[in-house]
């Protein structure tokens, strides 16, 4: 048993956690491309034949949920220290460590307004906040894919549709690089569109395309390199822009096209599917439409809006159940929304089980989540009351086990033998957290027992 309240204690006095991570894990060989610096820990059973996931060891609950989960499930990985403090003394180098490892990894998400030692006896917000802009620029990230329910939400990474001032804006030659206010990588654009494409090809999906190409310069640069893409293609264009933005912004667009591989479209003459393109705002409404109706869609959008986008997907349930709810009062019926929402077939809860992946240019994905209260929830850890006198429930980790269920099944693609074993264990871990939640360490230890370990 690892003694995980000995790590909560020491991450929140700012003791040495370093050390006491450290002791857990063996040194490996493995470094990041580019980083023979990088520090870079191994753990699990690295038997069966199974490729090993790079953990990111963020913060609080991130933290602490992943230290358990990696333990109680023994497969192979590696783990690269990325907490607010390290973060911070490193320089941020730690995000370049983590976002060039050769495999498939696991990023935690957590608050980015955390105070950290300056290393002159005072406080500081943490450098760079939650690390997620800085990391995805270092990894080559270039979208964001979000599905939940019939809903897809491909979000073009970082891609911030701000600029209005024409005079300001170019596009740089030598790098892609599109330069207004902002700072759009046109190179990355095209990847996500290209995605964006493959998925509707692929899934037979709806393609909804979210942008502004009359308002912000970055929009049509998108919106032209999206036109571009489909030239020459069998997809079917329904809701179509009134102006062409690839003639619009052909001489930039171009620039970008000259940086690409040759081979960029290279089996894209066969590929075929129905795309509808919207202002972005009207996304928004669709998606519930889409929502209510079943009706499966891929949505590209930018940071932006793709943002706005995922946080609706996230949200919107709830209040449609509490609709239905006052609905079924309101005809004098006194139902289980829960269980009529599961029986009409949909599947989105609460936002919180909703994953994400971040594709990067070269190199396998990293699978993403968000861990909003995770310094709030272990505070309470520590207090010695999860629950606030029984007004909250303790925290459930099942997110960690979906998520590395995800990215070991995304890693070791046609292994049948350990999508099996996976699906047990989540199984088992459905059964253990049955009923009344169990306390953390309480649940750890349960699951400890009850779950045995890959390579055993």
């Amino acid at each position: 048993m690892i003694d995980l309240m000995s790590i909560a204690k020491t991450e929140a006095d700012g003791g040495d956690l370093f050390g006491k991570l450290q002791a857990l894990y063996e040194p490996t060989e493995v470094r990041p491309d580019g980083h023979p610096e990088a520090v870079v820990w191994s753990g699990g059973n690295f038997v069966g034949n199974v490729n090993p996931v790079a953990h990111s060891l963020t913060d609080a609950y991130a933290l602490l949920g992943t230290v358990a989960a990696i333990d109680i499930l023994g497969l192979p990985f590696y783990t690269v220290p990325m907490w607010s403090q390290y973060r911070h003394d490193t320089k941020l180098e730690c995000l370049s460590w983590f976002g060039n490892m050769p495999c498939t990894s696991i990023k935690w998400s957590t608050a980015g307004d955390a105070y950290v030692n300056d290393g002159k006896g005072g406080r500081v917000v943490v450098m760079g906040k939650s690390g997620n802009a800085p990391l995805r620029t270092q990894a080559g990230v270039y979208c964001n894919v979000r599905p939940y329910g019939p809903i897809t939400a491909v979000r073009c990474m970082p891609c911030l549709p701000y600029s209005q001032n024409k005079p300001k804006f170019n596009i740089d030659p030598q790098t892609g690089h599109i330069h207004s206010e902002m700072n759009s990588p046109g190179i990355q654009m095209a990847y996500a569109n290209r995605l964006f494409l493959k998925m509707v090809h692929e899934t037979g999906a709806i393609g909804r395309v979210a942008m502004k190409p009359t308002q912000a310069m970055e929009d049509g640069i998108n919106a032209g390199l999206h036109a571009w893409l489909i030239q020459g293609t069998k997809f079917e264009v329904g809701r179509k822009y009134a102006v062409d933005p690839f003639e619009e912004h052909r001489e930039n667009i171009e620039k970008i096209i000259a940086l690409l591989p040759s081979d960029f479209k290279a089996g894209m003459e066969n590929w075929g599917g129905r795309i509808e393109q919207h202002i972005s705002d009207t996304n928004y409404g669709l998606l519930l439409w889409d929502l209510i109706d079943h009706q499966k869609c891929i949505v590209l959008a930018t940071d932006l809006d793709g943002d706005r986008l995922t946080d609706l997907m996230a949200d919107v349930s709830d209040p449609l159940r509490h609709f239905g709810g006052k609905l079924a009062k309101h005809l004098g019926q006194n139902i289980d929304m829960a269980k009529v929402w599961s029986d009409m077939g949909y599947t989105t809860g609460n936002g919180r089980d909703m994953t994400s992946v971040m594709h990067r240019m070269t190199g396998p994905a990293i699978h993403e989540q968000t861990l909003g209260s995770a310094d709030a929830m272990l505070l309470r850890l520590l207090d010695g009351d999860e629950s606030m006198g029984g007004t909250k429930q303790p925290y459930d980790p099942r997110i960690h086990f979906v998520l590395i269920r995800d990215a070991y099944l995304d890693a070791n693609q046609g292994n049948e033998e350990l999508r099996k074993w996976l699906d047990d264990a989540l199984a088992t871990f459905d059964k253990v957290y049955s009923g009344k939640r169990p306390g953390f360490i309480e649940g750890y230890k349960a699951l400890k027992e009850a779950i045995k370990p890959w390579g055993n």
